[in-house]
C-alpha cells in the first residue's frame, strides 16, 4: 500500500492556528486591514474578525466565543509614528539627514517621513519640534470628526449647485480649486463629497443617493466594458489604421467620433458625435428611426452646421446604420474610418459620452420622443460640464475658442 494507517485513530478536531493567528495579529499591528492580513495569512477574513472580536452565540452555534488576546509579536514599527520616533527625526534633520536615510533607520516609508515633516512641523517657523508634533498627531487622531462639508456651509451649497448641474465629485472639486485658489476652506478631496454622499445617515447633503450620483447607484461598482457591435457592412470600409495621425494624437481639431444610443426593443435611437481635441458633444435627432438613409440624412444635416476646418474625419463602429457611409462622405465633404471588429476602445471619447448621456436617456426608454431643442439642451449641459483632460475647462470654452481663432 501507498499510504500507511495512523495508530491513534482518535479525532484530530480543527487545524490549531497558533502560527497563523500570530502573523495575523502582526500584520494587524502593522496597520494592514483585516481582509488583506486574512489573503496574507491564509485564513477566511471571518476568522480574523472572529479572533479580534469575538463570537455571540446564536441559533447555529450556541456557545460563544470570547475576543482571543492579541499574541506577543516581534518588535516592529506600529501603524503611527510613537514618539521616540519622532525625537529621532528631530535629531538627525538637526544633522542634515536625508528623508530617506531617516525613513531607513526607522524602517519606515521615506513618505511617512515626508508626510511627518510637512503636517507637524511648527506652522510658523517650520521647525519640526517633536513633542509639539507628538501633541499635534494625538489631536488630529480622535473620532469620529466633524465632516468639512457639514462645517462649511458656502462649500455644502457649491457642491449641491454642482451636483444639481449633474456634475461629478472630481468635477466639482476641481472646479473649486481652479476658481477659488486662494480659499482652502472650499478645497475638498471628491472623495469626501463620495463619503458625504454614501454615509447617509450623516444627511450632509440631504439627497437622495439616486438623485445626487450620475449613476444612480447606492454602492460603487467597477466599470463593465462597453457593450460590443460586431456586424459589418457590404461596402467597402476605410479602415481606422489608415486614420490620419493628426487624429490619433488630439493635436488638430476637427476630428470626431460617432455612435448610437439604442432605445427600447431596439426601435429608436439617438446619434451622438464627440469631437475629439475638445470633447464637444453634438446629438443627431432620429425620430423616425435609424435605418441608413435616415442616419445619412441626419448625420449631414448636423455635420454641415460646422465649418469646413472643423469637418476632417468621422470615426465609426462597423454597424449596419452606416451603410450608405460613402454617399455621406460625398455629401458632407468628410472622410469616414471604422474601428476593429470588438474594439469600442478606438472611440474611447465617444463611449464615455454615450455612458453620460444614459442618465438623460435610460436604456429600456423610447428615444423617439426627445424632441431637437430637448437633444440641444443635453447637449448644452454636456459641453457646459469642466473635464480632467481639458485641464477642468469645458468643452464648449474650447469649441468657442476654435471658432473664435478661425474667424
Amino acid at each position: 500500500m501507498g499510504y500507511e494507517i495512523r495508530a491513534d485513530r482518535k479525532p484530530q478536531g480543527r487545524k490549531k492556528l497558533t502560527r497563523e493567528r500570530a502573523a495575523y495579529f502582526q500584520l494587524m499591528q502593522q496597520g494592514y486591514s483585516n481582509r488583506e492580513a486574512c489573503r496574507i495569512v491564509g485564513v477566511n477574513p471571518r476568522t480574523g474578525k472572529v479572533w479580534r472580536n469575538g463570537r455571540h452565540a446564536h441559533k447555529g452555534l450556541p456557545k460563544a466565543s470570547p475576543p482571543i488576546h492579541r499574541e506577543p509579536s516581534s518588535p516592529g514599527p506600529g501603524r503611527y509614528l510613537c514618539e521616540s520616533e519622532r525625537i529621532h527625526i528631530a535629531d538627525r534633520r538637526r544633522e542634515k539627514a536625508t528623508i530617506r536615510q531617516i525613513a531607513t533607520e526607522l524602517g519606515r516609508s521615506p513618505s511617512t517621513i515626508s508626510r511627518e515633516l510637512r503636517r507637524n512641523a511648527h506652522p510658523d517657523s517650520g521647525d519640526y519640534r517633536p513633542h509639539a508634533a507628538q501633541a499635534r498627531a494625538d489631536a488630529r487622531r480622535p473620532r469620529p470628526k466633524n465632516s468639512k462639508i457639514a462645517t462649511q456651509p458656502e462649500l455644502h451649497r457649491a457642491i449641491q449647485d454642482g451636483l444639481d448641474r449633474k456634475w461629478s465629485p472630481e468635477q466639482i472639486v476641481r472646479r473649486l480649486h481652479r476658481d477659488f485658489p486662494d480659499r482652502p476652506e472650499l478645497h475638498v478631496v471628491h472623495e469626501t463629497i463620495y463619503q458625504a454622499l454614501y454615509v447617509q445617515g450623516r444627511g450632509e447633503l440631504r439627497r437622495e443617493l439616486t438623485r445626487a450620483l450620475r449613476t444612480g447607484r447606492a454602492m460603487r461598482r467597477p466599470r463593465r466594458q462597453a457593450q460590443q457591435r460586431t456586424p459589418r457592412m457590404a461596402a467597402p470600409m476605410v479602415m481606422i489604421s489608415e486614420r490620419p495621425a493628426e487624429a490619433a494624437d488630439r493635436a488638430v481639431p476637427g476630428h470626431w467620433e460617432g455612435d448610437l444610443i439604442i432605445g427600447k426593443d431596439n426601435r429608436s435611437a439617438i446619434g451622438t458625435l464627440v469631437e475629439r481635441a475638445t470633447r464637444y458633444v453634438m446629438l443627431v435627432h432620429l425620430p423616425l428611426g435609424r435605418t441608413p438613409d435616415l442616419v445619412r440624412d441626419a448625420l449631414i444635416d448636423t455635420i454641415g452646421r460646422l465649418p469646413l476646418h472643423l469637418r476632417r474625419s468621422l470615426t465609426w463602429d462597423q454597424g449596419s446604420e452606416m451603410h450608405l457611409h460613402h454617399e455621406f462622405t460625398l455629401a458632407a465633404d468628410i472622410q469616414v474610418y471604422f474601428c476593429d471588429p470588438h474594439s469600442p476602445w478606438q472611440r474611447g471619447s465617444n463611449e464615455n459620452t454615450n455612458g453620460l448621456l444614459r442618465q438623460y436617456f435610460p436604456k429600456s426608454t423610447d428615444l423617439s420622443v426627445h424632441s431637437r431643442d430637448h437633444l440641444d439642451t443635453v447637449a448644452a449641459e454636456l459641453n457646459g460640464r469642466p473635464r480632467k483632460t481639458l485641464g477642468w475647462d469645458t468643452p464648449a470654452e474650447r469649441f468657442a475658442r476654435l471658432l473664435t481663432e478661425a474667424s
